[in-house]
């Protein structure tokens, strides 16, 4: 079952209107925005891990540079 992407709650799917509804705080969306919405979260997780590896690639250059 999809979890709410505002909330966290359990998101229902309702036949009749073809959204999903959540059982906490009312959010109704279709599957394609539930999606997006997932979608707009998840890049906050990457850009943080492509900061690390950009800080790692940069102190990595730092120290190759140090030993000439």
């Amino acid at each position: 079952m999809p979890y709410c992407p505002e909330c966290g709650g359990e998101m229902q799917y309702m036949i009749g209107t073809k959204h999903y509804v959540c059982k906490s705080c009312g959010l109704s969306v279709t599957q394609q925005e539930l999606m997006e919405l997932r979608e707009k979260l998840r890049p906050n997780e990457e850009t943080v891990e492509e900061e690390r590896e950009r800080k790692k690639k940069e102190y990595l250059k730092w120290y190759l540079s140090k030993k000439k």
